[in-house]
């Protein structure tokens, strides 16, 4: 339960009057709010409570607070709001949550001066009972409605580099509120580019209940990417007109949600093309993206559940979806870089949520202009996770060409707050006005990043630089009509302080690179920074950017350096940038103190002993300097002019999260260090990216032959200067840091490294490098240099012979370069004259590091014209045919000697005499092969001549040879004929002249000095002044062969440069060291272990080789180990280092230690590489010994073992070599270094016990046994004679001692192998398995709760099974017939009851008797049962080697235990923890198991309509049962309620394997997915997991007691099981003697209990009690399916259990009956009485309004089975009459509340489809029209079982009926029914239409509605309509004017009407007259005759007739 205390409100300024303030606060979607109180300083004390249920608080809990004005007008109420986040309630719920003085915020994100104190507290449900319960199942279910900031997002992390399975799954519920009329709508949900449709539906509230997955194979990085786009469609209309709304979000965001789980959210539609639309409705889905590993997030709740019925129909007030607008403004972009280097038509795009926005078109140019908007619509919580941001070229009108990329992730350019635990609501998206860098080209390659940090550009958009953008982005939450479009002009204006230019000058010296492959070529170093560096770039000025040409010469080892040695190459960058040092001053402060947290933490997980002291120690530390870091304030951003809004955002919420991590770390204790630390780094972590830091990162290229080969990028601001001090500066600026080269993506060897170089960096402004030193002993010398090229010409040296090649070149020999065209730079002067200055690097011999090489010729002779072998035209040659000298003229080199002369190579295919034959082809002469056999047209023959020649022992060491051989020689004066370098075309120069040498060269040196400083220069370092300075005049040359050739060094083909191209050299600077420094190097090396043990368990003949620069040495190899242990030394002596020490302590050089292995054959193969810097030592004062920590061993992208080892470095002083070194305290052994003895391991004696129970799972053995090694002891077991019938050790338990180190970083492994014994007495390892980590088998054997695990009895006494063979002949027998009655509950009930789905169930008075517990997970997960495996363990084998496929081979069974034992034989020793038990005889066990299997959700589609058909098979041992016709067709959620029954052997048959197969008519059935779980796990545990406990003993009914034993011998096995005595039960009291605690019935059952069907008291007790023990209880247990085709992954849920029962233990009880249910068939009857109020839709020619009204009804889901009225013609007043019934029938499934329908979807269908829906009915009220389409009126939806009370009066009825949350009092609020419950209702209910976007009133429908049952149906029949039988009641026509010729009458009448109304009293007139006329006239006629009657009086006469 959360409680929530609001305290007080205070209002600043305060209000005038005071006004009536009520705080509405907001939790998971339920509303609470307090009393009004009116005041500006209101106090409310009052208590808020929501109850959590099963779903405890998360991370990302909150609650949402809104102020409110309730006095005020509509639009003024809103004060302010806030949210608080409830994490430290999560990691501390003990404590009280105090938020005092929350400031509040305004809809914008603003904060005002308002704030709120409150506290929150978390009540656990133990400790607090409430009477007062919510009737409706907690509140109105209303969400929280102001949550504006964008969802918590983190960057994955990377998986792996390789392509792996994903999958995306994507369930949409249903939809509400969608806007429309007579909509038709459907769900089209787009997965990347695969879409996917749900069924049409009818309705503006559509139930779908359809899941789509989508499986990918790719790229995490790229993976992430891809986009989820859900439209909700309208079919009805046409397709450019169909889409009601849209969401769209990304994989990326998906996934790294808890769970990577989106779980049943509402989510808002919008139109993003109309800015006005506002939400247009809500679809309810559930979105997952999987990878390999992990597991979807089971809900066992049902898709149609009670929170969705609660929700208003018409107003979902439930779902947080507000809009906003995020506009991006872009202004301009800059140094562009097209593919054909000319300008292009760019255009720039923005990407958000899948919709793109392209600015205008900007003809032919690089830097284009645009000052355009572009406006997107966003929701918030925003679920995209990047804005993307592509520039186009447009050149060919089709946009295709992509320039450059960026990205802006939304977490980093804005917050939720959740970065700090309490008050902060974070901010909206914000950037700039600032600079965005775009990237293109080839990509890094994908590596491992830190959690909580960002890829870096290079993986996400490619290497190279391509341009900038000058963009700003701005977020409004309000309306768009409320938004005011900012003044572009005006902006420019404003944002041009941001794009004043400063001058940065970046300075590199490279000290070393080492551990290269062999390149070919010479190689150098480029250095860019953006376009400034790049020599391709021809639009910028040349500058010093390149190192000098050097060669890559062998280390001596595998690796291969640069000899920079003394002098160290050094290039100067200028560079033109907008002055952003504010903000980089800040994150550089901050990394300082992420830096120092990441390497403590470090520090603190390498020690992995818990009780180490100095763990506690490194543990105060860290706090320490944590809070030193903390405490350090950051420069302020709000005062800086140029300051952008996010920078005063970032700033303030970076000063938060340091004052609460100091906070913290001041409070914080020693309990999970490590997982605190991590908390605090990740949170620190969070902040740390800043997305405008618009300086291009450094970039430093290796180049060889002309192409980029390796790269490393460098962030500016960790290279950075600032004139503030070294803490704001970066933290590498003018320090040595060694950078690893990568290849580009797709490049390169596999698991190499380019190279690591070493280099020291400066970045800053110009103006501060007056005093740039980067190293405090080096000298900055640059010179021009040229070479002079020759050649030999009739045995004389000149220039004829070089034909058209330059007298003066590069080194390179492509560019001319002479002497006098070289200038004088800006600044700089020429000092002396021009030198001859050999490079003795560039002839260095290749093998001057190797002690023996390899010399080869091959002899070669052709056929002359006779036949006969003569001497070829090349008679020497090397393999590819190249002429080389003879065996003669080839003298071994000074220093080398030779033993045995050239002799021919016979180990080949070659004859007797050397010979190989071939037939010569053109032009090479070379044959395509070789044969050993001569043929008479073989032209050419060959034979190879080896010799083999050693380095001669001498006192210099190799590094020495190459010190003195790269000596300095004293410059020459020019024209001397001194310095030359003699070479042959295709070979190396040399400084001798070779016989066949026919060119030479030699190089030409001029020193360069810097001026005297000027004024304007004076602040600015000499060497930034080297811009654009050696210019020459470069001259083409065209079809020319190189100067010299290059087989190993040079290119052997000439490339022309081009015309108009900069010169290729810039003056060389060198950092020269004149003084050295010796080091010596200890590496300390232990152990080695494996992390992946699926991939190896052996190295073979394992073997440390360390490195360190150009220095490598290798451990001793021992044998194969799973775990090698060395314990040796490593000394490396006299190491050379030319930079300071100081230098060198601060950054020293990194060790590399990498871990080979050495196949039989010799073969080398690297397993893994470790890195990591040294101890330095600059005195032996003080100095200890480094502890031995681990490390890992990382290969390609992930870690995959460790290495236990240290290392130091030692600064060789006078004092160290004369005193005591260091090497004579490492003792010397056998040829080796051991371990110091400060170092060693502590050892005590140890004793191991290993319970060897059995083997399981082996094929293709005979008579195995275990092998047990630790250390040097060894253990095994005897043989199993017989396995195939019993896999069973039958020995005692393994026991021996050793000794052991007492530290666990020492600790020994354990390895254990599986040895076959075959025929004639060979044995052969068939498995085994390591335990690395032995600390979970550590005891302590005397301890008072130290209980030894024992096996559970499996075997039942005489006397147990004659007592209860009698209990169960009068107990049970008597109670068997009442089983055949039907129960008013069944097994479903208990599991409706388990899910919470309480109202799909009967209520039943007794259900808390009769639970059951639902695992979401396998019953092996449950932490409390420990994975089943108390008894003994389950050890998977592997196989020897590594495998591809599957490298397991098996299992071990048994379990260990490791305690000291006393080394005084004398003593007490400790008691043995395993007995030999005589269980073993109990096996194998003979065991009935039933598996019951109750559904499947989620399972991956394997048809073609998205759908699978699937049905269960069951495997046990050889047994199957399942029958593939009992298929569930067309669903991927079947609901089985199967039971299996088998007999089985265990543990010969002890896997049972569910397997879920798709059925198929045709083809062969698919395999969905198949789960496998452990008998004999659940037999031996002692949890009782062979069948879990009921919670009550009936002894008859539905939940009638299953298993064999009964409760009271269950508790004898149990207290047997523990060591306890036997429980004493007492008949008098009721109470049994348990455990040394009498314990009575009463303390369980207070009152009698009320169930039916309970057995006797004796044995409810012995339940309850055992209840209490932590055992298994009735359970369903959710497992997850997987599949071979997709491993790993999640192929969908089953859930079930599994009951097994001993045969010793006697018959079980009867199974469970877990079939399915039957839906119940009901029929609906509804009355159409009338309607009344109507709209009027048609207008007649008179103005006067009408309808036509007829009523049309259907159920949801039966839309085929749409009825509807006759048509009341002519209604003028809105009022119509029917007596018309619609009859409607439903399949109902009243514990479900769910309809259930079957029908094929097609004419073709195999099989119909299974539908549920909600039982909704659906009237609409229509205007029929002849001629065109009827209009609709309106409509009423209503749920039959949750449906509103109607009104009886048409006056009464509103459309505030419909509303559940109405904002009156209680007493007045709607009341809800079901209609199967009342049976019958008549009254008036409202329809409703939507108009401009809202709901109204359109008008009343009086109904009666009746549900019968089909029984009740058949006896009470009735007709639809008024046909017969017209019944209950009979319905009489309505009361209508009689239709016929209506149609013509009424237009008469209308007109006589309208003539009436304007000439009415002219028509009375007239008429008056008209009946005076008629009187008169019929008084004249008539007078006369009544005169002549008067004046004659005519007599009667009557006459008779006789």
């Amino acid at each position: 339960m959360l409680q929530v205390i609001l305290e007080s409100v205070n209002i600043d300024p305060p209000q005038s009057p005071p006004p009536d303030l009520c705080v509405t606060t907001y939790f998971r979607g339920v509303k609470r709010r307090t009393n009004e109180v009116k005041g500006n300083n209101p106090t409310w004390s009052e208590t808020l409570v929501w109850h959590l249920g099963a779903r405890r608080l998360d991370n990302d809990s909150f609650v949402q607070i809104i102020l409110r004005d309730v006095g005020a007008t509509k639009q003024e109420r809103f004060i302010g709001m806030a949210t608080v986040l409830l994490r430290p309630l999560v990691d501390q719920p003990s404590k009280t949550l105090l938020v005092k003085d929350l400031p509040l915020l305004t809809h914008s994100m603003e904060p005002t001066t308002c704030t709120v104190t409150l506290q929150a507290i978390l009540v656990s449900p133990r400790n607090f009972k409430t009477e007062d319960q919510d009737p409706f199942g907690g509140a109105a279910q209303e969400a929280e409605t102001q949550k504006l900031m964008i969802s918590d997002y983190t960057v994955p992390r990377a998986l792996s580099s390789k392509p792996q399975d994903f999958q995306v799954r994507v369930r949409v519920f249903e939809a509400r509120q969608l806007l429309g009329n007579n909509l038709r709508p459907l769900v089209k949900v787009t997965i990347g580019d695969q879409a996917h449709r749900t069924r049409i539906k009818l309705g503006n509230n559509p139930f779908f209940n359809e899941t789509f997955f989508q499986n990918f194979h790719e790229v995490p990085a790229k993976f992430f990417t891809h986009g989820i786009l859900i439209q909700v469609m309208n079919s009805s209309v046409l397709r450019h007109k169909s889409e009601i709304g849209r969401f769209q979000t990304d994989i990326g965001f998906v996934y790294n949600t808890p769970g990577h789980t989106l779980l049943k959210e509402w989510l808002g539609l919008c139109l993003p093309d109309d800015m006005n639309s506002g939400v247009r409705g809500y679809v309810k889905v559930t979105i997952c993206a999987l990878g390999v590993g992990d597991q979807a997030v089971v809900d066992l709740a049902q898709p149609y559940g009670a929170e969705g019925t609660s929700l208003n129909l018409f107003k979902l007030a439930a779902v947080p979806v507000h809009l906003a607008y995020l506009n991006v403004f872009i202004y301009c972009a800059e140094d562009l870089h097209f593919m054909k280097n000319q300008p292009g038509d760019p255009v720039l795009e923005v990407e958000l949520s899948g919709r793109k926005l392209k600015t205008k078109i900007q003809t032919q140019t690089e830097n284009p202009i645009w000052n355009q908007i572009l406006t997107f619509q966003i929701q918030l919580p925003c679920p995209s996770s990047y804005i993307q941001l592509r520039i186009l070229n447009c050149a060919k009108m089709n946009c295709r060409e992509e320039i450059g990329t960026a990205s802006l992730s939304l977490n980093q350019i804005s917050s939720t707050g959740a970065e700090l635990e309490g008050a902060y609501s974070g901010f909206l998206p914000c950037f700039g006005p600032s600079f965005l860098t775009f990237h293109g080209g080839k990509k890094a390659p994908f590596r491992i990043q830190e959690e909580g940090t960002t890829p870096p550009d290079a993986v996400m958009h490619g290497l190279s630089y391509r341009g900038r953008a000058f963009l700003e982005l701005i977020t409004h939450a309000g309306p768009y009509e409320d938004f005011k479009i900012k003044n572009l002009s005006q902006d420019v204006v404003i944002t041009q302080k941001q794009q004043n230019r400063q001058k940065y000058g970046l300075c590199v010296i490279f000290l070393s690179c080492t551990m290269m492959p062999n390149f070919k070529d010479l190689i150098q170093f480029e250095v860019s920074m953006g376009h400034y560096g790049n020599k391709m770039d021809l639009n910028y000025k040349p500058l010093a950017s390149t190192t000098q040409f050097s060669p890559v010469i062998y280390d001596g080892s595998i690796y291969h350096y640069v000899p920079w040695y003394n002098i160290k190459p050094v290039v100067a960058v200028t560079s033109y940038w907008e002055d952003v040092s504010f903000r980089l001053n800040c994150l550089n402060l901050l990394h300082i103190t992420r830096d120092r947290l990441k390497a403590n933490l470090d520090i603190l997980k390498s020690m992995r002993n818990p009780k180490d002291p100095a763990l506690l120690l490194q543990w105060k530390v860290l706090r320490k300097e944590l809070v030193e870091d903390c405490e350090r304030p950051l420069p302020c951003l709000t005062d800086q002019s140029k300051a952008t809004e996010l920078d005063k955002k970032k700033w303030m919420l970076r000063r938060r999260l340091l004052k609460e991590l100091s906070k913290q770390a001041k409070e914080t204790h020693s309990e999970r260090m490590v997982a605190t630390a991590e908390g605090w780094l990740y949170r620190l972590n969070s902040v740390l990216p800043e997305p405008q830091v618009s300086l291009p990162e450094v970039m430093i290229w290796l180049v060889s032959g002309n192409q980029q080969v390796a790269c490393a990028q460098v962030p500016a601001h960790t290279i950075l200067f600032s004139p503030a001090g070294t803490l704001q500066s970066g933290r590498f600026c003018g320090k040595t840091q060694t950078l690893l080269l990568q290849y580009p993506e797709g490049e390169g060897q596999k698991d190499t490294l380019p190279a690591q170089l070493r280099v020291c960096m400066w970045l800053g402004n110009v103006e501060d490098s007056l005093n740039l030193k980067l190293l405090q002993h080096g000298n900055l010398v640059v010179y021009a240099e040229t070479y002079e090229n020759e050649a030999k010409h009739k045995n004389e040296w000149g220039l004829k012979g070089l034909r058209r090649l330059p007298n003066f070149s590069d080194v390179i020999g492509r560019t001319a370069l002479p002497k006098e065209d070289f200038k004088v730079p800006h600044g700089w002067h020429w000092q002396g004259n021009w030198m001859v200055e050999p490079q003795r690097r560039l002839l260095l011999d290749i093998d001057i590091n190797k002690v023996q090489v390899l010399e080869e010729v091959y002899e070669n002779q052709a056929r002359d014209v006779t036949g006969a072998w003569v001497a070829a035209a090349i008679p020497n040659s090397d393999v590819d045919g190249n002429a080389v000298p003879s065996r003669e003229g080839m003298k071994c080199p000074r220093g080398w000697y030779v033993q045995k002369n050239w002799t021919v190579q016979l180990n080949h295919a070659v004859d007797n005499e050397g010979w190989e034959y071939g037939l010569g082809i053109l032009p090479s002469g070379l044959p395509e092969a070789w044969n050993s056999v001569e043929k008479t047209y073989h032209s050419v023959r060959r034979r190879r001549w080896v010799r083999m020649r050693f380095r001669s022992p001498q006192k210099l060491t190799q590094e020495q040879e190459t010190l003195s051989f790269l000596q300095l020689v004293r410059g020459l004066v020019a024209g001397e004929e001194e310095g030359w370098e003699y070479g042959t075309f295709g070979s190396r120069f040399h400084l001798n002249p070779q016989p066949t040498s026919q060119f030479r060269r030699r190089c030409w040196h001029r020193r360069l000095a810097p001026n005297k400083v000027k004024d304007k220069d004076k602040n600015i370092a000499p060497i930034f002044l080297l811009e654009g300075s050696l210019a020459t005049e470069v001259k083409g040359v065209e079809d020319r062969s190189s100067l010299w050739g290059t087989s190993n060094m040079f290119s052997n083909t000439w490339r022309p440069t081009l015309k108009n191209t900069r010169p290729s050299d810039m003056p060389f600077i060198y950092c020269t060291f004149n003084k050295p420094h010796y080091y010596q190097l200890f590496c300390y090396i232990y152990q080695a272990r494996n992390l992946m043990p699926n991939q190896i368990q052996t190295f073979q003949s394992p073997f440390i080789r360390a490195i360190f620069l150009n220095h490598s040495q290798c451990t001793q190899s021992l044998s194969s180990s799973t775990a090698p242990t060395w314990a040796q030394t490593l000394i490396f002596l006299h190491i050379l280092l030319y930079e300071n020490p100081q230098d060198t302590k601060e950054s020293p050089p990194l060790v590399v230690l990498e871990l080979w292995q050495m196949d039989s054959q010799g073969k080398e193969s690297l397993w893994g590489r470790s890195m990591w810097s040294p101890a330095v030592w600059l005195d032996l004062q003080g100095r200890t010994l480094p502890r031995m920590r681990w490390h890992p061993l990382v290969k390609g992208i992930g870690q995959e073992g460790e290495v236990l080892a240290s290392c130091e470095l030692i600064l060789e002083t006078q004092s160290v070599r004369e005193k005591k070194p260091p090497i004579l305290s490492v003792p010397w052994k056998n040829n080796i270094y051991l371990l110091p003895k400060d170092i060693q391991p502590t050892l005590k004696k140890t004793a191991i016990e290993v319970l060897a129970w059995g083997l399981r799972n082996l094929k293709n053995v005979r008579s195995p046994y275990l092998l047990v090694e630790c250390g040097e002891q060894t253990r095994r077991t005897q043989p199993i004679q017989d396995y195939k019938t019993n896999p069973n050790f039958s020995q005692s338990p393994l026991f021996f001692t050793l000794f052991m180190p007492t530290e666990e970083a020492y600790s020994l492994p354990l390895m254990m192998k599986v040895v076959d014994t075959q025929d004639f007495g060979q044995e052969a390892v068939v498995g085994q398995a390591n335990i690395n980590f032995l600390q979970p088998y550590f005891c302590d054997p005397w301890a008072d709760k130290h209980k030894p695990p024992r096996l559970p009895a499996l075997t039942r006494k005489k006397h147990h099974e004659l007592l209860s063979y009698l209990y169960e002949k009068l107990g049970f027998k008597s109670h068997q017939e009442e089983d055949d009655f039907d129960y008013e509950v069944d097994w479903w009930s208990k599991y409706f009851w388990a899910t919470g789905d309480s109202q799909r169930s009967l209520k039943y008075q007794d259900r808390d008797y009769h639970t059951l517990k639902v695992y979401d997970c396998e019953l092996e997960a449950v932490p409390s049962f420990k994975g089943l495996q108390d008894f003994c363990q389950t050890f998977t084998l592997y196989k020897e080697q590594p495998v591809l496929d599957s490298p397991v081979v098996g299992e071990f069974k048994g379990i260990f235990r490791i305690y000291p034992f006393p080394e005084d034989p004398k003593a007490t020793k400790p008691p043995r923890q395993f007995s030999a038990s005589s269980e073993r005889e109990g096996f194998p066990q003979e065991c009935l198991v039933r598996v019951y299997v109750v559904r499947a959700f989620s399972l991956q589609p394997q048809d073609y309509n998205g759908l699978c058909d699937p049905y269960v098979i069951v495997k046990l041992g050889q047994k199957q049962l399942g029958n593939r016709d009992k298929y569930q067709p067309n669903t991927l959620d079947p609901v089985f309620g199967v039971m299996f029954e088998m007999s089985c052997n265990i543990p010969l048959e002890k896997d049972l394997e569910i397997q879920l197969h798709d059925f198929d008519l045709l083809s062969p059935d698919d395999k969905i997915g198949s789960t496998t779980i452990d008998l004999e796990n659940r037999l031996l545990s002692g949890f009782g997991a062979r069948c879990g406990l009921s919670k009550s003993y009936c002894l008859s009914g539905p939940f009638k007691w299953r298993d064999q034993m009964l409760p009271s011998y269950l508790l004898e096995r149990h207290a047997k099981l523990r060591g306890l005595s036997l429980p004493l039960f007492s008949t008098e009291d009721d109470s049994v003697l348990y455990a040394g605690e009498k314990i009575h019935l009463q303390r369980f059952e207070p009152k009698p209990p009320t169930a039916q069907n309970l057995g006797p008291k004796k044995e409810r007790l012995a339940l309850y009690i055992l209840h209490t023990q932590g055992l298994v209880p009735e359970h369903l247990e959710t497992r997850t399916l997987y599949s071979d085709s997709q491993p790993g992954i999640d192929q969908g849920k089953v859930q079930l259990w599994v009951d097994i029962f001993p045969k010793k233990l006697g018959p079980p009880g009867l199974p469970v009956d877990i079939s399915l249910r039957k839906p119940k068939r009901y029929e609906l009857r509804c009355i159409i009485w009338e309607v009344a109020d109507v709209d009027l839709q048609d207008v007649t020619y008179f103005g006067d309004s009408s309808s036509d009204i007829y009523v049309k009804g259907w159920l949801f889901g039966l839309e085929k089975d749409m009825q509807k009225t006759d048509v009341h013609y002519y209604s003028i007043s809105g009022n119509g009459y029917f007596n018309w019934r619609f009859v409607f029938t439903m399949d109902y499934l009243a514990a479900e509340q769910m309809c259930v329908q079957s029908q094929k979807e097609y004419v073709w269908s195999l099989d119909p489809t299974s539908v549920k829906f909600p039982p909704r009915l659906i009237i609409q009220i229509w205007d029929n029209d002849i001629f065109s389409k009827d209009d609709f009126l309106g409509v009423l939806e209503m749920d039959l079982f949750d449906m509103p009370f109607p009104a009886r009066r048409a006056k009464n009825c509103s459309i505030k009926m419909m509303e559940p949350e109405a904002k009156w009092l209680p007493v007045h609020r709607h009341k809800y029914f079901s209609l199967f419950k009342k049976k019958t209702v008549t009254g008036w209910w409202p329809c409703q239409v939507l108009d401009d976007g809202k709901w109204r009133l359109s008008g009343k429908v009086k109904m009666t509605l009746e549900m019968l049952t089909a029984n009740e149906a058949f006896l009470r029949p009735a007709g639809r309509g008024q046909s017969e039988p017209n019944q209950y009641p009979t319905l009489q026509p309505p009361v209508r004017l009689h239709n016929t010729f209506k149609r013509f009458q009424v237009p008469v009448k209308n007109l006589c009407l309208h003539i009436y109304r304007q000439y009415r009293c002219k028509i009375l007139t007239f008429s008056v007259l008209c009946a005076l006329l008629l009187l008169l006239f019929y008084f004249v006629y008539s007078a006369p005759t009544y005169l002549a009657m008067s004046m004659v009086k005519p007599g009667i006469r009557i006459f008779s007739q006789s």
